[in-house]
Formats: C-alpha cells, structure tokens, sequence
C-alpha cells in the first residue's frame, strides 16, 4: 500500500490541512477534530482504496484505516507539518454540542495512549503468571523492575495526560504536562503522609493521591486552555514566550490542589459508584445489555469514553464493565471465525481469516465490524445474539478486571479474575456468534427470488411490468427443474467499448476484487444498460454507479469511472429508479464522456459480481479487446 499517497488523499478529502484542527489516532482509525465536517467528503473517503469505513461521532470525524493506521497516521503528520495539532484557525468552526465536545475530549485524548495501556497491561498480565507459577519472587529485584515498567503509565497517568488532552486542545502540551507533574512532585506527595489536609495562603487543601486518576486532569487542562488563550490576548507577544507558562503555573497548580483535583477524584468516583451501582443491583440484565450493545459503541468510537470509569474501578480494586464489554468484542471474533469456515469464496476466506486471527492476538476486531459485520448486515443480529447470551453469563459468574488492558486477546487473560470463568464467558460467544453464521449463513438468500419494486410503466427504456416470478424462474419450474441445483446466468457487455482485466483497474478496491469478481470497459459510448433481465437493486444519488439483480440471484454492480463519485452527478443522467423491474440492453444511466474526460475524471467501469461468494464459478468470456453492448461477456455458475 502506497501510504504516502494514501495519506494525500485523506488531508484533501477532509478538507484539506487548514480545515484539521487537530489529529489523533487509536489502534485501527484516524481522529480527525476538524474546523467544519461540512467540507470534509464522506462519501469519496468510502470509496477510497485503503479505508474501511467513516464514522462521524463524538465531535470527530474519524476515517478507519484498520491495522496500519500508524503508517498512515505518521505520512499525515510528516506532510501536513504538525504533530496531533492541526492549525487551529478558522472562524468557520462546526458548533458542537456539549456532549459531543465531551466525548471528543475524552476519546482523542484517551486514544494516543491507549498502545502504550496495551504493552504495559501485557507486562502486568506477565507478572501474574510468572509470580503464580512461582518462577518469580515478589521481594526480586527482577520483579521490582517489570513491576516498574507495567505501572509507569498509570501511576504517571496525570502528566501523559496532560500532554494528550493539551493535544486535543490545542495549548501548550508541556505546560499542561508540568500542572500534571506538580501532582505528582515528591514535595507535594509528601505532603499526604503528614495527614489529609494542608494549607495554601491559609486556604484549606484536601490532599489526595492522584497516581492514576483520570477526571481531575481533563478540568484542570480544560480551564487551562482558557487561561491560557487569555494570557496571549493580554499580553505582548514578546513576553509570551515566558510569561504564559509563568502565570499559567502560579494559577493551575494551586488552582487544581485546591479546587479541581478533589472535585475532579469526587466526580470520578461518583459515575463510576453509579455505573457499578446499576452492574451490581443485577449483573445478569448488566451483562446482557453491555454485550448486546458494546460493539455499537466500538462503531462509533465512543468506548474510549468508558475508560476512566474502568480505571477508578481498578484503583478501588476491581473492574466489572471490561469483562461484560468483552463478551461483544468475542462475538464478532465468532462472526469472523464462522465465515470463515462458512465460505468457499477465497478472498472473503482470507479476509474472515486474518481478520480472526489479529482480532485473537491484538483485540482488534475493527476489520471484523467493517469489513465483515456491517457487510453482511444479518451478522448484526448474530452479534447482539452471541454478546448478550455471553455478556449474561458473565455477569452472573462475576468475572473482573484486575489490571487494566481494554483489549479482548490471548496475552491479556491473567488481567481476568477468576480466570476459567472468563475464559468460559469468552468462548461462549466465540462459538454463539460462529455456530449463528455456520447454521444460518451470513448473507441473505437472493438466489431465484428478487424484492418486488414499485410497479412502473412500459417506456423508452425498456422498462416492463413483469409478475413477482421471473420468466426464468416459471420456465424452471414448468420444467420440473429444483433452483438449488447448476444454474447458469450469462451477463452481457453494459457498455460498447474495450475490455479489460479488472486487476488492471486503477482502484484497488476493485483489482483486488474485494467488491467481487468481474472484469471493466472503457466506454467507447456514454450510455450504460442492463446487462441481465432482473431488477433495479441499488442506485445512487450521484447517478455514477448502479447494480441490478438477475433474475437468478446475480448482483451486478456497474461504477462508471474511477472515484467519478466527486462529480456529485454531474454529466450523469439516471434512466431508472430503486426497484424497477429491466430488461437485458435496457438502458439505465447516460454520460456525458468528453464532459466528464474534461474534469479529469477516467471512463474506467468496472462490471463485478458483488455476491460472487455465493457462486461455484464466475468466467469472463471476454478478457479483452472490443466488445458491443450485449455481447456475452461473464459466465456465472452456481
């Protein structure tokens, strides 16, 4: 994959670097905060080759890139010349609602450490284990050195995220690093073995330890960022420079003993009293609708957002949200593990298994979710199923988190306690989730039935009215002949033309025929049509694509050019509509092709059977060279 490009491409389609704001990024997506989401195009994002998916929520605009994001993430930064920060100017800023501003706080300043919670909750698990099996003495120099290297993070929790948040918010990060360093200064700490109160200029001071806490650093940052824009606007730009952080130090420090750090430890604990509150009163019904839902939350990216709850749990002793949450995140690594041992489709195979295979190793199922689960939407019902049958049982064996790690993985078992119990929860929805797709399938039968559309009128497109049983369908029957048995559907050329392979189309989401088998034309005339008898599946607003539906089940899609979807239907005419019934060389779409050449834009169609997994065989018949409309040109075979 070509990253640097890649990269390009998604600064140009958010609306370019002045419309960034700033930037983070998490273990599978790109966090964009940007200036105005208006500008930035969703949709060409979607098709471009190398992203899964775009999600809008929490105040981010996030582009999910899956396993090398960081590669992604690092050609961004490279060429926009910032680090997480963006420019940070515009006066076309998005308004955002409080919660939403909330949740993007909360989430882009969790999510840049959340590699480092992994590495640092795996050295923990690792301790567990060496200190259980005995091979490990606690009072062992050895051990006191591991020790130190799993709880760095987290006692030091309070300046990382001082830093992250400042980040987020686009001030100074080393200056809100040093408020959260002062928490942790020896003179300060030492303080609280001399009793639980001190004074400051004869104020009283609640002293706490605030090793690990989470809350009281997303105030004292957030007033912060105040006062600081404040300090520039009063002062000289030439006293800047020191005088910021001088007068941001004198004010937060003591600003936040006083005042910010006990109510921000209070307001901690008080969410996290009423979330285990609501799991202790019934962890079965807990159980059930944390893994029902939790993978919901992962789609939106707001389970970052749980994670300074989890961690008040884990400094009280013990964490019970984690190991419900997991029972969804297993579910979708049952989904993965189902399709693939569902299919007989080799490309769907490699990505279910793969995808299976990092989901167990590293706990990240976002490929699962966006390649497989949102794909085959009945998997959905599989997902909710699998978690909360799982999530019940879990919450009835009163499994918890011992050590934080908010990855589901086999490293990170010993985190659990009691382990078996997990384990059992675990692979519980592991096999619910696979046994749903092995039994059920994971895709909605469409062979030898089509959904009836809206009835229409016989016109200049060849648009008939036809009964709900294709003409194909009553011949097989009248016949005698069982649909489940060899059936073949010949698609005819679209488009008058030249053909060629399809891994020479300059989209890797089509040459890698991860949409699905087939070949392209380059259009020697602007006007698409039917390649099948069938119906009118799926249209788009911006008329540049269109796929019908054989009457034996056949999906085709046909995209006219490549990423001509930024034209937002210009030259485009839309002959059809969603449901129409069509007829082999009716005609669906025309183009204006020297309008669209002038734009930039190349003809390039591709022409793919998009449930080719459900086919034994799919041929072209013509790889090459000219071709006319409705001229044989794939054979497709169940």
């Amino acid at each position: 994959m070509d990253y640097l490009k890649l990269a390009q491409n998604i600064v140009d389609r958010v609306g370019g670097r002045e419309n960034i704001q700033s930037l983070t990024h998490c273990a599978t997506r790109l966090r964009f905060v940007l200036n105005d989401n208006r500008k930035a195009d969703a949709d060409t994002l979607e098709n471009t080759a190398g992203i899964l998916k775009v999600v809008e929520s929490g105040g981010q605009f996030q582009v999910v890139v899956g396993n090398d994001v960081s590669e992604v993430y690092k050609h961004i930064v490279a060429e926009g010349e910032f680090d997480g920060a963006g420019s940070g100017a515009s006066s076309e800023k998005e308004k955002k609602s409080i919660r939403s501003a909330i949740f993007g706080l909360i989430s882009g300043s969790l999510t840049p450490l959340i590699p480092v919670f992994a590495g640092a909750g795996l050295v923990k698990a690792l301790l567990i284990v060496l200190e259980r099996a005995g091979w490990i003495a606690v009072d062992s120099g050895t051990y006191a050195i591991l020790a130190a290297a799993g709880n760095s993070i987290f006692y030091f929790l309070p300046i990382l995220l001082g830093i992250t948040i400042a980040k987020v918010l686009n001030v100074n990060s080393y200056v809100a690093a040093a408020i959260g360093a002062a928490l942790m200064e020896p003179n300060f700490t030492a303080l609280t073995a001399a009793g639980t109160t001190t004074h400051f200029l004869g104020i009283p001071v609640s002293l706490m330890n605030y090793a690990s806490s989470v809350f009281p650093m997303f105030i004292a940052v957030s007033i912060y960022a105040v006062l600081e824009k404040f300090l520039k606007k009063i002062m000289h730009k030439n006293v800047q420079l020191f005088a910021v952080p001088f007068f941001s130090l004198v004010i937060m420090v003591p600003l936040t003993a006083m005042l910010i750090g006990p109510f921000g430890q209070y307001v901690g604990q008080w969410i996290g009293d009423i979330v285990n509150f609501l799991i202790n009163s019934n962890s079965v019904i807990a159980g059930i609708i944390l893994g029902g839902t939790w993978s919901f939350l992962v789609l939106l990216g707001l389970h970052w957002a749980t994670v300074p709850i989890i961690m008040g749990n884990l400094s009280a002793g013990g964490d019970l949200i984690a190991p419900l949450a997991a029972t969804s995140v297993a579910a979708s690594m049952g989904i993965g593990l189902g399709v693939f041992l569902k299919t007989k489709d080799k490309d769907l195979k490699a990505l279910s298994g793969s995808s299976f295979l990092s989901a167990i190793l590293s706990g990240v199922t976002e490929p699962i979710l966006y390649g497989i689960i949102l794909r085959y939407r009945k998997t959905l019902i599989y997902l909710v199923a699998a978690g909360a049958i799982a999530g019940g049982l879990m919450g009835y064996l009163g499994v918890k988190l011992i050590v934080f790690n908010f990855f589901l993985n086999v490293f990170t078992l010993p985190a659990q306690s009691p382990m078996l119990y997990y384990i059992i929860g675990v692979l519980t929805a592991i096999a619910g989730g696979a046994l749903c797709v092995v039994l059920f399938g994971y895709e909605s039968k469409k062979n030898n039935q089509v959904a009836e559309g809206p009835k229409v009128q016989r016109d200049e497109n060849n648009q008939h009215p036809t009964p709900e049983s294709s003409t194909a369908k009553m011949e097989q029957n009248a016949a005698g002949i069982d649909a489940n048995v060899a059936m073949e559907c010949l698609i005819t050329s679209p488009l008058e033309g030249t053909v060629i392979p399809l891994h020479d189309v300059e989209d890797v989401v089509f040459s890698s025929e991860s949409m699905g088998k087939g070949v392209a034309i380059i259009p020697s005339k602007g006007q698409l049509v039917s390649p099948v008898d069938g119906v009118v599946s799926v249209t788009m607003k911006s008329a540049h694509a269109i796929a019908v539906t054989s009457d034996e089940g056949v999906e085709i899609l046909m995209h006219i050019g490549i990423d001509t979807v930024r034209l937002k239907g210009k030259y485009f005419t839309q002959k059809v509509q969603q449901g129409n019934r069509i007829r082999k060389g009716g005609v669906l779409i025309e183009f204006d092709m020297d309008q669209i050449r002038n734009e930039g834009f190349k003809l390039t169609t591709p022409i793919v059977v998009t449930n080719s997994d459900q086919f034994r065989d799919i041929t072209p018949l013509l790889s090459e060279g000219t071709v006319a409309v409705t001229e044989e040109l794939l054979s497709v075979r169940s």
